[in-house]
C-alpha cells in the first residue's frame, strides 16, 4: 500500500504536525450533533424492531450490511444426536483414532463378489503372478461353486448366501467378504470387485497406487434426481436426514480402518436394511448404491476419495452399465480408461447434469482407475494379449 503524501511509518520523529488553528470559537450546541444522534438513535430503534436477518434491515442497512450483521449471528443450533448415534460415533471416533499396526507383511484383499465362476481367471492369474505373499483373494459365489483354473482361486469360498440384485443382501454380502478378510491381520486394503471387473495396471501399479493413498475409495455424490434423493425415506430420520443422503458406485476399496468401521456399525446398517429397498413406499431404492457413501459421508467425510478406482461406463444413461464385448475392447478404449484423470457423476434428474471432479490422489492429480468392468467373457483372449501383464 502506498504511503499517503507528507507521511510515512516510523520514529515519532517521522511524523509531520498538520497546522491547526490557534483559538478555538465558543462551545456552542450545533444542530447537526443533534440530528446525528436522532439518526443512530433512530437506526438502533430499527435494528431492535427488525433484526438484521429481516428484509427491512436489509433495507435499512444495504445488503452489504446485511450481509455482515447476517454473519455475526451465532449458528442455528445442531439436532441432538440420540443415544444410539452417540454410541457409535464413539466407536468410530475410537477406531479411527488407533495407531495404524504396521504388518511385517501387508496385503491387499481382493474381494471378488459373483454368482458362480469368474470367467477372467486367467488374466487375474497373469496379474497375481509373482507376488505371492502381498495379496489375499475372497470369492463370494452366491448361486454355485466356481469351477477354477488359478491356483489363487483354489479353495478360496468362503461361506456365501444368495444375492439379488436390488436387495439388501447385496450388502450383507460385501459386509460379509470384508468380515473373512479382516481375519488374516496382514491385509491391510480391501478391494470388491465384481465377476466382469478386469485389472487395467500391473500388480506393482495397484499395489503402490492403495497402499499409500491416505483416503478409502467410496464414491459418494449428491444425486437431487428420482434415482438418488428421491429415493430417500423420512423413516430414516432422526440418524440420515435427506440432506445426508448420497449415492455412489457399490465397488469399493477401503483401509482396514474403514473396514472395521464397517464391521462395527449397526445404527445405520439397520436403517438402511429396514427403509432401503425395492417397492418401499413406492420407491425403488438400492442399498448398495446409498449405504457406504451415506454411511461414510456422516461419519469420516475426509476420509474417503469420493470416486471408486473401478471404471464403469454409464454414458448410455440406461439402468445398467456399458458392456463391452470383443469388438469394443481396443488398444484405445483401455488407453483412454487408464489415462482418465477426472470422475463424472451423472446425475437422474431431468436434465441429468454431470458433476465433474478432479481424482486427487494424496491431493496430487492422477489417473482415476486401476480397474475396469463390464467385459463379456468373450474379451478375454483379446484382454489378454492387449494387457500382457
Amino acid at each position: 500500500m502506498k504511503e499517503a503524501k507528507g507521511w510515512r511509518l516510523g520514529s515519532m520523529g517521522d511524523i509531520k504536525i498538520l497546522p491547526g488553528s490557534r483559538h478555538r470559537p465558543p462551545l456552542k450546541r450545533p444542530i447537526w450533533i443533534i440530528l446525528t444522534v436522532s439518526f443512530v438513535s433512530l437506526l438502533l430503534l430499527c435494528a431492535y424492531l427488525y433484526p438484521p436477518n429481516g428484509d427491512v434491515a436489509c433495507y435499512v442497512f444495504s445488503s452489504k450490511g446485511c450481509k455482515v450483521l447476517g454473519n455475526w449471528l451465532p449458528p442455528a443450533p445442531k439436532r441432538e444426536f440420540t443415544d444410539d448415534e452417540i454410541i457409535s460415533r464413539v466407536v468410530v471416533r475410537d477406531i479411527l483414532n488407533m495407531p495404524t499396526v504396521q504388518s511385517k507383511n501387508p496385503k491387499i484383499a481382493f474381494m471378488f463378489l459373483t454368482p458362480g465362476s469368474l470367467p477372467f481367471e486367467k488374466l487375474w492369474d497373469m496379474f497375481f503372478r509373482g507376488h505371492e505373499g502381498r495379496f489375499s483373494v475372497y470369492v463370494h459365489a452366491s448361486k454355485e461353486k466356481p469351477v477354477h483354473e488359478s491356483r489363487y482361486f483354489l479353495n478360496r469360498e468362503i461361506r456365501s448366501s444368495t444375492v439379488q440384485w436390488g436387495a439388501f443382501n447385496m450388502v450383507d454380502a460385501e459386509r460379509r467378504l470384508l468380515a473373512y478378510a479382516l481375519k488374516d491381520s496382514d491385509n491391510e486394503h480391501f478391494v470388491l470387485l465384481s465377476d466382469s471387473c478386469v485389472p487395467m495396471h500391473n500388480f506393482d501399479y495397484v499395489y503402490n497406487y492403495l497402499m499409500h493413498a491416505n483416503m478409502s475409495f467410496v464414491d459418494c455424490f449428491v444425486d437431487p434426481g428420482p434415482h438418488g434423493n428421491g429415493r430417500y425415506s423420512v423413516r430414516m430420520l432422526p440418524e440420515v436426514e435427506e440432506k445426508d443422503f448420497r449415492k455412489g458406485s457399490q465397488w469399493f476399496t477401503m483401509k482396514r480402518q474403514h473396514a472395521l468401521i464397517v464391521m462395527a456399525d449397526s445404527l445405520y446398517y439397520s436403517r438402511f436394511r429396514d427403509y432401503c429397498k425395492p417397492g418401499l413406499d413406492g420407491k425403488n431404492c438400492i442399498a448398495d448404491e446409498h449405504y457406504f457413501p451415506t454411511f461414510f459421508s456422516l461419519i469420516d467425510p475426509g476420509g474417503i476419495a469420493n470416486w471408486s478406482v473401478t471404471h464403469v461406463d454409464w454414458s448410455e444413461r440406461k439402468w445398467h452399465p456399458k458392456s463391452y464385448r470383443t469388438q469394443d475392447v481396443t488398444y484405445e478404449l483401455l488407453r483412454n480408461i487408464m489415462t482418465i484423470d477426472q470422475k463424472t457423476h451423472i446425475t437422474s434428474n431431468d436434465k441429468g447434469d454431470e458433476l465433474l471432479q478432479p481424482c486427487l490422489w494424496n491431493g496430487i492429480r492422477r489417473p482415476c482407475f486401476l480397474f475396469a468392468r463390464k467385459f463379456y467373457p468373450e474379451t478375454l483372449d483379446k484382454l489378454v494379449t492387449l494387457l500382457n501383464f
